[in-house]
């Protein structure tokens, strides 16, 4: 797909009020060092436009130009975690995914480089300082992506602010992460992974993550035990796709207006190829996708049902103070009314 800039491209579900427009390149920390990502489009000038496509050309049938009002769309930072154990013991044999050794995978010491080149990113890009809101799938690799990528720098004793991570969490070997000078991280579980029968997607008790995370906010989380993933049932694709939806319609109840997400390729792909099929075929192509390790790609959310209720911060009224001002075409219409001739004639 060409990239334009200081554009969104949107992908549109016809079954769907909610739009997604694609406003950024893909930054794949797996294939390339610490600042030889491709350029993004920054926050700012993301605000800058709500140009989308999403509508059909009457002349051509190819995908054209619609606009959404700014206050009703929301712009997110979609991220898959960085590389687990999981990944590579399954690379050489899928079966591998079956076995209990795999519990709640932790990142290997290669996702962590992974974590660390996309940090770097996410901070020159200008993206990490826009962030209002970090979600997580709760599991470790995830939540070690989220802490790493989005989190403070290096955690100092006697700070009276908990550490998003405690050194050493998750088998790894990396310092404390502290929560100071960056957003707040909310675990959900709604953006899980594929849930079923692998245990490398089985998360641990609450009580079990929260000493090792003390400053994520696990509140969203009902139950302490994982009581959605089954050892002998696999959750099926559309049920992931419909849980994706769920999730999507979610983030409208929160004021939020950036939002990065650390969750799963599975998840991503299937929740994401629920937009697309009334646009460009290479815009759906773009969006449908498994997505590699600590791969980022940032979308802007459309309110087309109107589900919200946020007003607009940016717009004005206008006519302050107050006087006379109507358009040329009123102003005609007034003048005709009164039988003086238009002067335009």
């Amino acid at each position: 797909m060409v990239a334009l800039a200081n554009t969104h491209f949107a992908i549109c579900s016809s079954s769907s009020s909610i739009s997604i427009f694609v406003s950024s390149f893909l930054s794949r920390a797996t294939r390339r060092p610490p600042l030889s990502f491709p350029p993004l489009l920054t926050p700012t000038t993301a605000r800058s436009t709500s140009v989308c496509f999403s509508t059909l050309s009457n002349m051509d049938g190819t995908a054209g130009p619609t606009l959404f009002p700014l206050h009703r769309c929301k712009t997110l930072h979609l991220v898959r975690h960085a590389q687990g154990i999981h990944n590579v013991e399954g690379e050489k044999d899928r079966k591998a995914y079956l076995s209990p050794k795999l519990f709640d995978a932790h990142l290997t010491p290669l996702g962590w480089q992974q974590v660390d080149n996309l940090r770097k990113h996410v901070h020159s890009s200008g993206i990490a300082k826009n962030i209002e809101l970090v979600i997580t799938s709760p599991l470790l690799r995830t939540m070690q992506t989220a802490v790493g990528v989005f989190g403070g720098e290096s955690y100092v004793d006697g700070v009276k602010a908990p550490p998003l991570m405690v050194s050493n969490a998750g088998n790894s070997d990396r310092p404390a992460i502290s929560s100071i000078d960056c957003p707040p991280f909310l675990a959900v579980e709604l953006c899980r992974e594929h849930l079923g029968v692998h245990p490398c997607d089985q998360r641990r008790s609450i009580q079990e993550y929260k000493p090792l995370f003390p400053a994520i906010d696990f509140s969203q989380i009902e139950s302490d035990e994982d009581i959605l993933w089954k050892a002998d049932y696999r959750e099926a694709k559309e049920e992931v796709g419909a849980r994706g939806m769920e999730f999507i319609n979610w983030l409208w109840t929160r004021q939020e207006k950036e939002i990065a997400v650390v969750t799963h390729s599975v998840f991503m792909f299937h929740t994401l190829s629920n937009f697309g099929n009334d646009c460009h075929p290479g815009v759906k192509k773009e969006l449908c996708k498994h997505y590699a390790n600590c791969e980022l790609l940032s979308v802007v959310i459309a309110d087309r049902g109107m589900r919200g209720s946020d007003i607009s911060k940016t717009n004005f009224p206008g006519k302050i103070p107050g006087g006379p001002d109507p358009p040329s075409e009123v102003a005609d219409e007034y003048q005709k009314k009164k039988g003086v001739p238009n002067s335009s004639a």
